[in-house]
């Protein structure tokens, strides 16, 4: 992996999870909107919505230089607009890096051919 694919999904793991918790918070803001004299929502809503456009940036920066499978990508972009899918983005983010990883430093040294 280079390191332009390797910044690539480093960037849309790092974004996956804010943009996790600025959903959540976003739901909470509009149940205590309905509920209570509090309105975040449009401030929350704002921040969620910059969060959004920079996952959505990253995913499609990331799908280009690993050349995803559409499946893979799919399930990316599903798990975006999930209200906890961005925690699991990025853990299974962090796998596939630390595996491409693991997969260079191997090529590197000469123990595999891939």
């Amino acid at each position: 992996m280079d390191l332009k694919t390797a910044s690539a999904l480093r960037r849309l793991r790092l974004v996956s999870a804010p943009e996790a918790v600025s959903f959540l918070v976003l739901l909470v803001c509009s149940v205590l909107k309905r509920t209570t004299d509090f309105d975040a929502v449009p401030v929350m809503g704002a921040i969620h919505g910059v969060l959004f456009v920079l996952y959505m940036l990253f995913w499609l920066d990331a799908w280009n230089r690993t050349k995803w499978s559409f499946g893979t990508a799919a399930l990316y972009f599903v798990l975006s607009v999930l209200p906890t899918g961005g925690f699991f983005a990025e853990r299974k983010l962090r796998r596939e890096s630390e595996n491409a990883v693991i997969a260079a430093r191997a090529r590197e040294e000469g123990i595999v051919n891939a």
